[in-house]
């Protein structure tokens, strides 16, 4: 069964059945997800899945939350979630504080991505034989040992309905893919990959954001510089201006604002998973987080960003709000619970990865606002530094404050001149220090928005899409590399 006036008649008897059952509060969420993923590895077809799932989950505020899903799709197997999920809540309510929500306005409304071509209508050997073709030209010469293209697409038909009056049907279409080329010399390994590490590139867009990747015009260049980094010089170690390029500022944007923003990880509800944050309420408009020309937010309108929708699963409207304005901390990701609890502005950031999963803070797009600068005008002005790009590894603590990342690359700038290659970039520092560091960022002519399909958070855990976009960007005097200088 398929999205339609069925499913809205369906999702009318489920508010109509929590109203009947003298709850304090309750939404329904259908949805009907399609997906798709190809990957090719070392000229051969890796592996192709299209799944499909469908099925409603009730959320119940009644003293405690109770969560039930489903599914059966029939007004019986409904009204036995509905008894459930209240089931649930009254249990919940026996080791629980009673709790408010905070308000919002209420919505009927459909929406619907902006896209040009449905990547579900594109036939299986036209991506195939693109995927073929982008992964054959990766493989340079015999050092490449590893070679894989990879697409994904998505697609998302939903309807959620409250018992406040929200009834709101939302239809999303994302897709991407990416290439990566994994080069060895008997002594070394050293990957690049395109458009970004871990599957590429992703948004809320049709096939067409797909073919402008353009994977087959690029996977040669990125075979060459994996072989090339074999023979590229380590990467110096000591104190240093770091430039990084929005492949890998994604990264750290997502790493060391977005999760210690999500207020639920604030107030200890997310911590045993991925632990908690430095950023406490007492912070709330104190903390110098960043200089002065750093702006975050948290922005579900971004155009084309894989965390933008209409409305998020509880009903929010979305919204651009700051996390970060001009250096200082001012605002949190907040669910209408965690909202009421500390006083902040509801973000419009509840999502859940399908029908059968309890929604969680999640980021949806946290972008780096653009500078005034240009690219070359960042290098020009740097006498020593390096710049870092693609996402190869990292590490940060539980509270979000001590990291590590490494790239895939670097190149060390002298007197305003890019110098050459180097390999094994690392850097590491502490999240304030770090962005108080920052002392250009490039505008938004240079500004790239990446997607990342697979934020994990949650017990059981759950596998978001999330996005980020920024610019180039400058951060002085930094500690790279590991050791002493050569």
């Amino acid at each position: 069964m398929h999205m339609g006036a069925n499913m809205k008649d369906l999702v009318e008897y489920g508010i109509r059945e929590l109203e009947s059952s003298g709850i304090r509060y309750g939404d329904i969420r259908i949805s009907d997800i399609r997906n798709e993923q190809i990957s090719i590895k070392n000229g051969s077809v890796e592996s192709i899945k299209d799944g499909h799932s469908l099925g409603f989950g009730i959320r119940i505020l009644d003293g405690g939350w109770g969560f039930a899903s489903s599914s059966d799709i029939s007004k019986e197997s409904l009204s036995r979630t509905v008894e459930r999920a209240k089931r649930i809540a009254h249990a919940s309510a026996m080791v629980s504080s009673d709790m408010e929500l905070a308000e919002i306005d209420i919505h009927e409304d459909e929406y619907q991505n902006d896209y040009k071509k449905d990547p579900f209508d594109v036939e299986l050997e036209e991506k195939l034989d693109v995927l073929m073709e982008a992964e054959k030209r990766l493989r340079v010469n015999g050092k490449i040992k590893v070679s894989q293209s990879t697409f994904r697409a998505w697609k998302f038909d939903q309807w959620f309905a409250s018992t406040e009056g929200a009834m709101i049907h939302q239809n999303i279409l994302q897709c991407g893919g990416g290439c990566n080329a994994t080069a060895s010399d008997g002594d070394d390994v050293q990957t690049r990959s395109y458009p970004n590490s871990f599957g590429g590139n992703y948004h809320s867009a049709g096939y067409e954001f797909f073919e402008e990747l353009d994977l087959i015009n690029r996977a040669e260049n990125i075979g060459e510089e994996a072989v090339e980094l074999l023979d590229a010089k380590q990467c110096p170690s000591g104190m240093m201006d770091l430039i990084l390029e929005p492949s890998q500022l994604a990264l750290q944007v997502h790493e060391s604002c977005g999760h210690p923003t999500e207020l639920d990880r604030v107030l200890g509800t997310e911590a045993s998973y991925a632990g908690t944050s430095f950023l406490t309420p007492d912070k709330l408009g104190e903390l110098k987080y960043g200089s002065d020309i750093v702006t975050i937010v948290t922005d579900a309108t971004t155009s084309e960003g894989l965390g933008t929708f209409g409305y998020d699963d509880e009903g929010v409207k979305a919204k651009k709000i700051d996390l970060i304005k001009d250096g200082l901390f001012v605002g949190y990701q907040a669910s209408r619970e965690d909202a009421a609890k500390v006083g902040v502005e509801v973000s419009g950031n509840m999502r859940a990865q399908g029908w059968q999963n309890l929604p969680l803070v999640r980021m949806n797009n946290i972008n780096l606002e653009p500078g005034d600068w240009t690219r070359e005008e960042i290098i020009e002005e740097t006498s020593e530094g390096i710049i870092m790009d693609t996402i190869k590894s990292w590490s940060i603590d539980d509270k979000r404050l001590n990291f590590q990342f490494g790239t895939e690359a670097g190149y060390l700038i002298k007197d305003g001149e890019v110098q050459g290659l180097i390999k094994n970039p690392t850097y590491t520092g502490i999240t304030y220090e770090f962005w108080r560091s920052c002392n250009a960022i490039a505008g938004k002519d240079e500004w790239k928005l990446y997607g990342l399909p697979n934020c994990g958070k949650g017990e059981p855990p759950q596998a978001m899409r999330v996005a980020h976009g920024c610019a180039p960007a400058r951060f002085k005097d930094i500690r790279v590399g590991v050791g002493k200088w050569d």
